[in-house]
């Protein structure tokens, strides 16, 4: 079975401690730990992932022993620039963890994956501090994608690990311009794992998306080592707090990311594989509802 541990909370700080004591792993003790946020964009969360959040997130993988912590993203249209207007260089630097700019990275450490049965026209490349990262730990948002993705949780995250134009190749308008998009997003989780996914659903995005859409409140942190069990939950947040066509009308594992990475192997291959556990009393309620949720959607 793949956990995911469900936690009803207005609290960002509460969320990240809550969920991961929860989840009952350490995977960053001794270990030199990259965060992958959701900063594709400097818009507000769930937009991006919430300033609370990441220093949350940050102060947590600390006091569980990591001995060192970078974090790594490829924004639009540049990294450096959108994390300036989102406050988080000097949030890093408080927090003693390093920048790892994807944009600033030689053509030779971006790293060519080809996985067996990519539906890339000649595979994709990616980030070479993510594929050798000791311990790799990801938070996402809750949101729906109107451009072709559906919806952007944790699968989607890994789209700021591809560059968008190198080695004279531009690899983000094959993602965009192909009618196998969603295909390609699970395409590229082949190449890696997180260790941990934290998801921050306090606020959500229930239409449109990624960077604005319609607003609803979650109040909601979920944690999991798999994140394709990760992102079935989401969609099943989405679908109880009522959510476009796109969400609503198909069956969970139908979505082609979800059925995609099933296929691959990459985590969950069902409603059937996933645990939904309760971080506390206050959160089975809710965890009942995405559980019956999963089971009949």
């Amino acid at each position: 079975m793949h956990k995911v541990v469900v936690m009803q909370t207005q609290d960002r700080s509460a969320g990240v401690k809550g969920s991961l004591k929860a989840l009952g792993l350490n995977p960053v003790k001794g270990k030199e730990v990259l965060i992958k946020p959701n900063f594709n964009t400097a818009d507000i969360a769930p937009g991006s992932t919430h300033n609370d959040t990441l220093a949350a997130l940050i102060d947590e993988i600390w006091e569980m022993g990591a001995s060192d912590i970078s974090l790594g993203e490829r924004s639009f249209p540049e990294t450096k620039a959108v994390m300036t207007q989102k406050g988080v260089l000097s949030l890093l630097e408080q927090k003693q963890v390093r920048l790892l700019d994807f944009d600033q990275l030689a053509d030779r450490d971006w790293v060519k994956c080809k996985p067996e049965g990519t539906l890339w026209k000649d595979g994709f490349r990616v980030a070479r501090p993510i594929l050798e990262a000791e311990c790799l730990v990801a938070t996402c948002c809750l949101k729906t994608h109107q451009f072709g993705g559906v919806f952007t949780m944790a699968l989607k995250l890994a789209v700021g690990v591809v560059p968008t134009v190198r080695h004279g190749y531009d690899y983000m308008s094959e993602l965009h311009q192909s009618n196998f998009q969603q295909e390609l997003i699970a395409d590229i989780n082949a190449a890696f794992a997180p260790d941990i996914v934290v998801l921050d659903g306090i606020d959500a995005f229930v239409d449109q998306g990624p960077a604005t859409g319609k607003r609803a409140k979650g109040n909601l942190f979920l944690a999991s080592s798999d994140r394709v069990a990760i992102d079935a939950t989401g969609v099943a947040m989405l679908k109880h707090l009522g959510s476009n066509e796109a969400i609503m009308k198909p069956a969970i594992f139908a979505q082609r990311q979800l059925a995609r990475a099933a296929e691959l192997g990459l985590g969950a291959k069902s409603a059937a594989d996933i645990e939904l556990v309760a971080a506390d009393e206050a959160s089975t309620t809710l965890r009942d509802a995405l559980e019956a949720i999963l089971k009949t959607a």
